[in-house]
């Protein structure tokens, strides 16, 4: 352990905020989600959790010398460089977090290539930047609504895709680029464009606490932690521990969490009665509540699950209104009816199609099908019968 990590707040120290802990969390397990977009004021905690995360989870193993930060287990999201190699060496790394400055270029997001040295030597011509050390770390960039939307995008792609591709004069390299994403702004600053906050799997709202008891906590805790920082951690040592337990055992389980076509399908008219565009919307709350499943030691995703991810996914992601609890239980309240409904009138439509159909021929006696339901169809159509399928 390096000294500085000493000087980490830890992860379950951290009063209130349960929803921002719980996406870092969500995604720590699943990176797939897409990341967290934490909205608020300054001096809510954002940036202690983010902190707190990192030092949190476990060391991960890396090829020594690698400036990507390559698996060696994971041959296929490996660099060109590390694919090449007849023997590798490994080490261990503490994850961290690579903080995207404000006023940071292109180059030092994505890298630079020098063009005579890449058409000899390929991925040794690149000189690796922000994106390459985020590899399999985390990504935080503050004021992210204040990030050029180029730089924005560049981030995105990266994120949804595993991989950083630089391009120059008609040269392209690429190297794996997998991390967590957390961005942060301040409404009152101005928006983040519609289409780039849609790609960010979870929308948060970080709100000041005004539990008088829990503003105290902290008061306490910080104050505590400032005059002995290793004591403190010692005390939440266990905790810590135990939690880092269950994050590695929720990714294990991961693989291995089902959801029924029910559920699925009540995912899909959640997102459609709310308005979202698009589909990422539903797909993250399907990431999302599968995650939560996993971290709860289920194989199976319930429906508190996906009302979980809803709050998670949605109350923050619609223009104009917010979704809060009441209403996310009506919105589901609502597609399960719907659900139920269209599966009365499916089933009402197949036992009239069962009740009218018979064009096949027996005999029964004297008489054969055929005359029986021409005596019949003459019969019902004499006495002018209507079938009321909602009577099915």
């Amino acid at each position: 352990m390096s000294p500085l990590d000493n000087f980490t707040f830890p992860f379950t120290a951290i009063v209130g905020q349960e929803k921002i802990k719980k996406s870092l969390i969500l995604n720590a397990i699943n990176p797939s989600i897409g990341g967290v977009l934490i909205k608020g004021d300054k001096g809510t905690g954002k940036t202690t959790a983010v902190r707190a995360l990192a030092d949190l989870l476990p060391s991960i193993k890396v090829v020594k010398g690698c400036p990507f930060n390559c698996d060696p287990d994971d041959k296929t999201n490996m660099c060109p460089l590390c694919k090449s190699r007849d023997k590798i060496k490994v080490e261990k790394k503490k994850m961290k977090v690579v903080e995207l400055p404000l006023g940071a270029t292109e180059d030092r997001v994505v890298g630079t290539l020098d063009i005579k040295k890449a058409l000899n030597e390929g991925i040794k011509a690149l000189e690796p930047g922000l994106l390459a050390e985020a590899n399999r770390n985390i990504l935080y960039v503050d004021e992210i609504n204040l990030l050029d939307d180029h730089l924005v995008d560049v981030l995105l792609d990266a994120a949804a895709y595993g991989i950083n591709r630089v391009e120059r004069e008609g040269i392209s390299i690429s190297h794996p680029s997998r991390f967590i994403l957390v961005g942060t702004m301040n409404p009152a600053e101005g928006e983040l464009r519609p289409q780039l906050a849609d790609r960010i799997g979870l929308h948060i709202t970080a709100k000041s606490i005004t539990d008088i008891k829990d503003r105290v906590k902290i008061m306490e805790r910080r104050e505590r932690f400032e005059r002995d920082p290793i004591g403190f951690r010692e005390e939440f040592k266990d905790k810590q521990e135990k939690l880092r337990k269950r994050i590695l055992k929720a990714r294990k389980l991961l693989d291995k969490v089902e959801i029924s076509q029910e559920l699925m399908e009540l995912i899909a008219r959640v997102c459609l009665n709310a308005g979202v565009d698009g589909h990422r919307a539903d797909i993250a709350i399907l990431k999302t509540s599968k995650t939560i499943a996993a971290y709860n030691g289920r194989k199976e995703v319930n429906i508190d699950d996906i009302k979980e991810a809803i709050s998670l996914v949605l109350e923050e992601r619609i223009l104009g209104r917010k979704l809060g609890k009441n209403q996310i239980s009506k919105v589901v309240e609502r597609a399960k009816e719907e659900m139920k409904k269209d599966k009365i009138e499916t089933s009402a439509k197949a036992r009239a199609k069962e009740l009218t159909k018979g064009s096949g021929e027996f005999f029964l006696g004297s008489k054969s099908t055929s005359h029986i339901q021409a005596v019949g169809k003459r019969n019902i159509e004499d006495k002018d019968v209507n079938i009321d399928l909602k009577k099915f």
